[in-house]
């Protein structure tokens, strides 16, 4: 058996607010949509992966999804980390930065937390 990565979800209170998020954080694009009666499906893609970051999006959900302890983060690796550090800090969405690591993390409008690494 050989197993391999297809998608992560996150749920999201605001559908439009997480795409217009992803695409100008990350440049994550929609890549397929599943609609319903009682939910959305969108899947994002970075162009380049097969991998996808599926946003769920119930339609009659009004409370903020409780994240715990938000122990879990999903990790991008940048070609040029210190523009992408600079476009995020003008985005207000920085979260924590550790330099000595060259590492930071970005929080999306659900509070997830998303990991940024430079390229090695």
């Amino acid at each position: 058996m050989n197993f391999k990565f297809a998608h992560n979800n996150f749920n999201v209170l605001d559908l439009e607010k997480s795409l217009a998020f992803y695409e100008e954080a990350l440049g994550l694009k929609e890549v397929r949509r599943h609609e319903s009666k009682d939910f959305t499906l969108v899947y994002l893609g970075d162009g380049s992966t097969t991998h996808c970051l599926e946003l769920t999006y119930l339609h009659d959900r009004k409370e903020a999804y409780n994240l715990g302890e938000n122990e879990f983060h999903l990790a991008f690796v940048v070609d040029d980390y210190d523009a992408a550090l600079k476009k995020h800090k003008e985005m207000n969405c920085v979260i924590y930065e550790n330099p000595a690591m060259h590492i930071y993390f970005i929080v999306d409008p659900d509070g997830y937390w998303l990991e940024v690494v430079p390229a090695k």
